[in-house]
């Protein structure tokens, strides 16, 4: 899994059903049994300073717009990980690490 890749991830808790995510872990770690991740949702809100709206296509792997969930990280064991159904262009990843900045408070 590389970042910026979608993936569909079975995840436990409230957002249990299997969905889609985005990786947002570095590529340079690799040695951990889990993977950071964003949840993407098909409930659009009007939320600019933690969702992130995505086209539907063949890129992104998705069948209908929807947000990437800033605000929803998780890391997920990789055996709850499927393979890569597409993946955000790098000016998307690159907006993506500005909310990251801001929701976790890591922004200057």
């Amino acid at each position: 899994m590389n970042r910026g890749e979608v993936i569909t991830v079975a995840s436990g808790g409230d957002y249990g059903k299997p969905r889609p995510a985005v990786v947002i872990q570095t590529d340079r770690l690799t040695v951990t049994d889990t993977v950071l991740v964003c949840l993407i949702s098909s409930t659009i809100i009007e939320a600019p300073l933690h969702r992130l709206t995505l086209a539907a296509g063949k890129e992104t792997g998705l069948r209908v717009k929807s947000q990437i969930m800033a605000d929803k990280i998780m890391a997920i064991r990789k055996s709850r990980c499927g393979p890569p159904i597409g993946r955000i262009d790098s000016i998307t990843l690159s907006a993506l690490g500005k909310l990251l900045a801001f929701v976790t408070g890591v922004e200057n």
